[in-house]
C-alpha cells in the first residue's frame, strides 16, 4: 500500500547562496538547528539566527583577505561551527575544501598541496594533526581559523557590517562558479579532487527535495561527505525543517529518544545496527515470537489496505523516539530484507544511489513509488543509462545532467578518462528494469573475470551471502583463479556458525551457475579493515 505524498513546491535555484537566502526568508524565526557545545550546553538556532552567524563569518573572512574564490579547508568533527563556516564560504563566493578528519597528516597534506589551499578552519583537537601537516614536504603555510574562537570571529564580522562593510555577504556568486573541491577516498589509488559547482550542488538538492518530503531530523553523517549536504545542510533550507546535530554516532540511541526525529539519513550500517538491536532486544525480552507474529499480521492487514503498523509495533517505535517514519539510505548496498522488515513495522527506507562526482545523488526510491532491492528512479536533474549491457542487462552506469561535476582539480587526464562525451562513466555496474528502476550490481574495478571470460560481481555474491543470519561481514575476491568467500561470523550469538556455514555454502553453490560458485571459504577471527567511510577494504587496497 503506497500512500500519495504531498511534496514541497520548490522554485528553480542556481547557487547554494540562493538556497540559504530562500530558506532563511521562508524559515525566519522558526528553529533550524539544535546542538550541544563542548560543555554539553544545549543551544537552539532559528533560521534568522543562523543567517546572522553566517553573515558575521562571511564578512570576517572578507576583512581578512579571504575573498575572490579563495580555498578554505575544514578539519574537525561535526559541529554547528563547521556548518556555519561552510555556509559562509558559499555565501562569500569562496571555495570549500572539506577534509576527512580520520585521514592521516600525510594524506591530508597531499590534498591541501594539490588544491593550493589558502586557509583552514580547524578544531583545537586537531592542532597536532595540523602541525604534522606542515611537516610534510611541499606543504605551504595557510591562514588559520580556530573554531574555538568562532564567536570572536562572527562578532568582529558583525561589527564590520554595522559600519557598512557588507562585501563578504554581498559577494556575487554564479551557478557556474566552483563551490567546493571534495577529495575521493583514494583507497585504491591517488585521491582526486572533485570540483563541484554551485549549479551542480543546487540542481541535485532541489531535485532531491522535489521528489522526497521530510520533517525534523537528526544528522550524524560526517559533514565532509556530499551525502550529508544534500540530505541535511541544503534540504533543511529547502524544506524549512529543523534538525539536531549529532556529535557522535555513539549517542544516536539517546539522541533519537530525546529529539524524536521523523526521518534521518544514514548508510546501510546504521540500518543494520538498528535492525540487529531490535531483534536482540526482542530475544532478550522473550518477545521474538510476538514480533514475528506481529509482522505476519501486519502484512495480512496491509494486503487489505489496513495500516495498523505503528500500533502493532508501538514498543519498537517508542525505542526509536516514537516518531521515526523514514530512513534515507545510501553509500553502499542494502539488504532487501532490511527494507521489507522496516516497511512491515511502519518505517519506510528510501534507498538511493549516488557518487561524489554527481553531487552526489543520482537515483532514489520515492515515498509513493519504490521497489525493494532497487536504488530507485533517476532524479529530475539527470539522465541515467546502462552502457553496453550484457545478456542479463548489466552494464556500466552512465550519468549526464546538471549534477555532474566540473571535473577533477588540476587533472585533465583523469577527467577525460571518466567522460564519454557528455556522459559520466561512474565505474559502477547496474541494470534497469522495465519501469526505469536502477539496480546496483557492483564496482567495475572489483569485477572478477573468470578463465572462461565470464564477469562476476563480488558485490552480487556478497549481497546474497551476508543474508545468512550468523554472517556479520563477508568479502568475495579472486585468488589463483578461484573465487574466495571470506567471512567474519557472529559466533557469540551463533556458536555453531562455522559448521552451519559449511552446510549453507553447499546449498548456495548448488543454486549458482558454475562460474559464480565459491571455490574456497575462509573464516576470519576479526572484523575486516575498513576505510574512513566504514567500507571494507578490498584485497587490492593499500
Amino acid at each position: 500500500m503506497k500512500k500519495k505524498v504531498k511534496l514541497a513546491n520548490i522554485p528553480d535555484l542556481n547557487t547554494v547562496k540562493e538556497i540559504i537566502l530562500y530558506g532563511t526568508e521562508k524559515g525566519k524565526d522558526h528553529k533550524q538547528f539544535i546542538f550541544h557545545d563542548k560543555k554539553r550546553v544545549e543551544h537552539t538556532k532559528t533560521f534568522n539566527m543562523t543567517w546572522k552567524d553566517i553573515s558575521g563569518i562571511a564578512q570576517y573572512l572578507y576583512d581578512n583577505g579571504i575573498t575572490d574564490k579563495k580555498k578554505i579547508a575544514f578539519l574537525s568533527e561535526n559541529s554547528y561551527e563547521w556548518i556555519v563556516g561552510y555556509y559562509a564560504v558559499m555565501v562569500s563566493g569562496n571555495v570549500a575544501v572539506p577534509l576527512d578528519s580520520k585521514l592521516g597528516a600525510e594524506d591530508l597534506a597531499k590534498q591541501l598541496i594539490n588544491c593550493h589551499c589558502d586557509a583552514i578552519f580547524y578544531e583545537t583537537e586537531f592542532s597536532d594533526v595540523l602541525e604534522d601537516i606542515y611537516k610534510v614536504e611541499g606543504m605551504h603555510k595557510m591562514q588559520e581559523f580556530n573554531f574555538d574562537n568562532f564567536s570572536e570571529y562572527y562578532e568582529k564580522g558583525l561589527e564590520s557590517i554595522a559600519k557598512g562593510n557588507t562585501q563578504g555577504v554581498d559577494a556575487e556568486v554564479k551557478g557556474e562558479d566552483m563551490a567546493c573541491i571534495v577529495y575521493t577516498s583514494g583507497t585504491t589509488g591517488r585521491s582526486k579532487g572533485v570540483m563541484l559547482s554551485h549549479k551542480n550542488l543546487t540542481s541535485d538538492a532541489v531535485a532531491s527535495c522535489r521528489v522526497l518530503s521530510g520533517r525534523h531530523a537528526i544528522g550524524f553523517l560526517p559533514l565532509n561527505h556530499t551525502y550529508s549536504w544534500v540530505s541535511a545542510l541544503f534540504s533543511c533550507y529547502l524544506l524549512t525543517e529543523y534538525g539536531y546535530i549529532c556529535q557522535s554516532i555513539k549517542n544516536i540511541q539517546n539522541d533519537m529518544m530525546k529529539y524524536n526525529p521523523y526521518n534521518f539519513s544514514g548508510v546501510p550500517l546504521a540500518v543494520e545496527t538498528i535492525y540487529d538491536r531490535i531483534w536482540k532486544t526482542a530475544k532478550k525480552q522473550g518477545r521474538e515470537e510476538i514480533l514475528q507474529k506481529g509482522i505476519k499480521i501486519s502484512r495480512l492487514l496491509m494486503k487489505f489496505g489496513i495500516d495498523r503498523r505503528r500500533k502493532l509495533f508501538k514498543t519498537v517505535h517508542d525505542n526509536l523516539g516514537g516518531n521515526l517514519n523514514m530512513i534515507i539510505c545510501g553509500g553502499a548496498a542494502l539488504d532487501p530484507k532490511h527494507e521489507q522488515f522496516f516497511y512491515d513495522i511502519g518505517i519506510l527506507i528510501i534507498n538511493g544511489y549516488g557518487t561524489t562526482e554527481c553531487s552526489p545523488a543520482v537515483t532514489c526510491n520515492r515515498q509513493d513509488n519504490f521497489k525493494f532491492g532497487s536504488v530507485g528512479l533517476p532524479l529530475p536533474c539527470c539522465e541515467v543509462k546502462i552502457n553496453e549491457p550484457n545478456e542479463e542487462g548489466v552494464g556500466e552506469i552512465y550519468v549526464r545532467g546538471e549534477n555532474v561535476m566540473m571535473g577533477y582539480y588540476d587533472d585533465p587526464e583523469a577527467t577525460a578518462s571518466v567522460f564519454d562525451g557528455e556522459w559520466f562513466k561512474t565505474g559502477d555496474f547496474g541494470r534497469m528494469d522495465e519501469d526505469g528502476f536502477l539496480y546496483y550490481v557492483g564496482r567495475k574495478k572489483n569485477l572478477i573475470v573468470t578463465k572462461g571470460g565470464k564477469n562476476v560481481s563480488p558485490e552480487e555474491l556478497e549481497d546474497k551471502l551476508v543474508r545468512f543470519d550468523y554472517v556479520k561481514e563477508v568479502l568475495v575476491y579472486e585468488e589463483n583463479d578461484i573465487i574466495v568467500g571470506e567471512f567474519y561470523l557472529d559466533t557469540a550469538e551463533y556458536p555453531d556458525a562455522e559448521e552451519q556455514l559449511k552446510k549453507d555454502m553447499k546449498e548456495f553453490n548448488a543454486k549458482m551457475p558454475s562460474f559464480k560458485k565459491i571455490g574456497k571459504t575462509v573464516v576470519r577471527d576479526t572484523e575486516f579493515p575498513k576505510t574512513t567511510t566504514l567500507k571494507i577494504r578490498r584485497k587490492y587496497n593499500n
